[in-house]
């Protein structure tokens, strides 16, 4: 590909998106991380994107958080999505959510139901439940991320292998026919893997957009869910996929 386009697909992409890592952008580019560095090169030195910290930005999105842009991208799909398993979720179950905005837009269309027990490691996710209707909530410990006040590493996934759930909900950066559930950063993939191995449903949820998607880093193959919740119908390799490991995929529709 030629730099002056890849130059342009990476400024798409951060108006897309707002801050991405390099990890994310080598990702969703196909390209190496020494690729996208000296690709990054001239953009920083003529000021059309800032670099921090592993990361990169457009200048014009630094005062807002990235996950507070993502919650803007695909809302109606993500609500419809949230709405559709919120209702298979009943008074007194215990639901273990990663961090994502999915699963966040979901933890708000649980504000109706009563006694749960959540367990997360995502700050939006307990702030959210922690305070209505007598639920208990439990949050992973840790150093929160900035970008989106959650935690990661061994003392956060060491904490939710003590519990066991009815529901374990992942959300989910791409999926692929070939790879099945994909992310773009380890310790949230590493998170989410251990995640799924405690609930008796084991689900992922997302738009769209994610099939047949590029990740970097796998975080399970579609044998270890017993559910996607989605908000059109996937690709046929996909649902080809799916149906031979046995997951059901339920198609949540927009109101």
């Amino acid at each position: 590909m030629a730099e002056s386009k890849r130059h342009r697909d990476i400024l798409n992409l951060l108006q897309q998106n707002g801050t991405l890592s390099i990890a994310e952008l080598a990702g969703r580019l196909g390209v190496s991380f020494e690729t996208v560095r000296r690709d990054l090169r001239p953009l920083a030195d003529s000021h059309a994107i800032v670099r921090m910290h592993g990361a990169v930005a457009l200048p014009s999105m630094l005062g807002e958080a990235p996950f507070e842009r993502r919650l803007r991208d695909n809302p109606e799909a993500k609500k419809a999505i949230a709405r559709e398993l919120a209702a298979t979720i009943r008074d007194g179950d215990s639901i273990m959510l990663d961090t994502g905005t999915t699963t966040s837009i979901l933890a708000r269309e649980l504000l109706g139901h009563r006694r749960l027990t959540v367990i997360t490691n995502s700050s939006d996710i307990a702030r959210t439940l922690a305070t209505s209707n007598e639920n208990r909530v439990y949050m992973a410990g840790g150093e929160l991320r900035s970008d989106n006040g959650a935690a990661f590493g061994s003392t956060a996934i060491d904490f939710i292998g003590r519990f066991h759930v009815l529901h374990a909900v992942i959300s989910v950066g791409a999926v692929s026919a070939g790879s099945g559930i994909l992310d773009f950063d380890f310790e949230e993939a590493e998170f989410a893997r251990t995640l799924l191995t405690r609930g008796d449903r084991r689900i992922a949820v997302t738009d769209q957009s994610k099939f047949n998607r590029s990740g970097l880093v796998k975080v399970c193959d579609f044998s270890d869910l017993t559910h996607l919740v989605t908000d059109g119908t996937p690709p046929a390799d996909i649902t080809g996929a799916l149906e031979a490991a046995g997951v059901a995929c339920t198609i949540a529709r927009p109101c």
